[in-house]
């Protein structure tokens, strides 16, 4: 019988990462943005039907990059949870932090435990009475959770984008503003305008800014004016209106 190949744990735990941010780093980026009034999320995505950006309650979103399949199966655990507690408890009770933790004990346990990790980055965004008082998480692909403070980028180039939006970016902007910095993002990226919701195309992209029309575009707000349900998207006229805003 022949003995099978011995792998260390430090070196699974490796390959298991690499793996999983390979497949992120193909994926469209998004950009996620406070703003006066709320928080904005931006993503190049030409497909109604395959959203990345989603409500998931009356004040929470959600944004992932990464396969499809599995972050809408961790959006909708997400609106389970959310649904189950606000009716046990009361809605209130239902916030960023604890769905936030959830997704972070599924993305773990998967991590170490099954034979592939997902291939998924996520955010889970909450609005607040105040910018104060709003909250951002974002989950990486192991279950860690970091708590981030103004905006944050994910997918393929997360890591340059998030530099320049950083030197632009400034408390209290209007949404017209930040909605305008995170196309400008987005088309620093080299996004190309046939990407969907699935597709996970090649990280390496040009460097230029590449302007992407409104109709290639995924936006929706966390708007802390609104009564109760603070999540609605951004199409259309409406969309138009706010990027040709000076």
């Amino acid at each position: 019988m022949s003995m099978p190949f011995y792998v260390s744990p430090e070196q699974l735990m490796k390959d298991r990462a690499d793996f999983a941010r390979k497949g992120i780093a193909r994926g469209r980026s998004v950009v996620v943005i406070q703003y006066a009034d709320g928080i904005a999320f931006a993503t190049q995505n030409p497909s109604r039907a395959l959203h990345k950006i989603s409500e998931i309650y009356d004040r929470i979103a959600f944004a992932a990059v990464g396969k499809y399949n599995e972050f809408e199966n961790l959006r909708v655990a997400g609106v389970r949870y959310a649904d189950l507690r606000g009716y046990s408890y009361d809605r209130s009770d239902v916030n960023a932090r604890g769905l936030a933790n959830a997704y972070a004990q599924t993305l773990g346990t998967v991590f170490t435990t099954e034979s592939k990790p997902l291939e998924v980055e996520l955010v889970v965004a909450e609005v607040g009475e105040s910018a104060a008082q709003d909250q951002i998480y974002r989950l990486s692909y192991d279950g860690s959770v970091a708590d981030e403070q103004g905006f944050v980028v994910m997918g393929g180039e997360a890591e340059r984008l998030g530099r320049a939006l950083g030197e632009r970016w400034e408390p209290g902007l209007g949404l017209a503003d930040v909605l305008r910095l995170a196309v400008t993002t987005l088309g620093a990226g080299g996004a190309a305008p046939t990407a969907s919701a699935g597709d996970q195309q090649d990280g390496n992209a040009p460097s230029e800014e590449a302007r992407i029309p409104a109709s290639q575009l995924e936006v929706a707000v966390l708007d802390r004016t609104r009564p109760r349900r603070a999540f609605r998207r951004l199409t259309g006229p409406v969309l138009d209106e706010l990027l040709s805003a000076e």
